[in-house]
């Protein structure tokens, strides 16, 4: 009993003792941590307003501000971890190691973290463009640090690791978009008479862009008919509304202005040869 005694004492008084040797460390380092989860949150919103004018995407704002954020933590931590007294020189080089073999086992991860940081600072697009690259194409939604992510007018989207898109041929069309309507009229049309009536479709149409100016003309001489390009510009937004709006208007006011939109015709001759003219 003397004995158990003795040693609840001695845990007592050890306990006492690292209490009395840490414990103002300890709370320093709380204080440390603290302080530099403040300066951490004042930092990034100055970071962010200074984004903001510089006119930069909100996704982009938004991770380069959480990494200001990490990095005024973690050298806040570095701070207080010194002020316990503990090494950092074993820690930096153990943590080497581990980083060497995580960054094996996540070369793909690691890619698109850096083509991710390679479209950050290129900007080869924005947030509302409409690009294509390879087989895909659509609106850009979001751009992160590991993928984009497009948008597409069935309401679907497609998320494209980054490493996929640097270094690939890259066809952005910004935030507008030109029609390429063809509309074939016969040959006997008044083509001036026709292009007017598009023209003033076009202008007409709440849909279509004033600048850049809609192109009009003769696509090609057909067979059947002349092909009429009708290439106005639209909104990325308006694209497949503008198509179907123009389309149903063209087609309605070239009939009622006796317009001729001549059907596939072929001409076919049939020549007599000298076996049947024996018969």
């Amino acid at each position: 009993m003397d004995s158990s005694l003795q040693s609840l004492d001695q845990v007592r008084a050890s306990a006492l003792d690292m209490a009395l040797r840490f414990g103002p460390k300890l709370f320093v380092a709380v204080v440390i941590i603290a302080l530099g989860y403040v300066v951490g949150r004042w930092a990034g919103r100055l970071l962010d307003h200074l984004l903001l004018r510089l006119n930069m995407e909100a996704p982009v704002r938004t991770l380069l501000v959480r990494v200001t954020r990490l990095l005024v933590l973690g050298f806040f931590t570095i701070m207080a971890l010194q002020n316990l007294g503990i090494e950092l020189l074993p820690l930096i080089a153990g943590l080497g190691v581990a980083g060497a073999g995580v960054a094996l086992a996540m070369q793909g991860i690691l890619g698109n973290v850096a083509a991710g940081l390679t479209i950050i600072f290129t900007r080869p697009f924005h947030v509302g463009d409409y690009i294509s690259i390879g087989q895909e194409e659509g609106e850009i939604l979001d751009i992160s640090l590991f993928s984009t992510t497009l948008g597409h007018t069935d309401k679907s989207r497609v998320v494209i690791p980054n490493r996929k898109i640097v270094g690939e041929i890259l066809h952005n069309c910004g935030q507008t978009r030109q029609l390429n309507i063809a509309v074939d009229v016969s040959y006997e049309t008044d083509v001036e008479r026709a292009l007017g009536i598009v023209d003033a479709l076009l202008k007409a149409s709440p849909l279509v862009l004033r600048d850049p100016a809609p192109v009009l003309g003769i696509a090609r001489l057909g067979d059947s008919g002349i092909t009429l390009r009708v290439g106005p510009w639209v909104t990325v937004a308006n694209y497949v509304e503008a198509t179907g709006a123009l389309n149903k208007a063209i087609l309605e006011t070239f009939r009622a202005r006796g317009v001729i939109i001549p059907f596939p015709q072929r001409e076919v001759r049939l020549r007599e040869t000298n076996a049947e003219k024996g018969a």
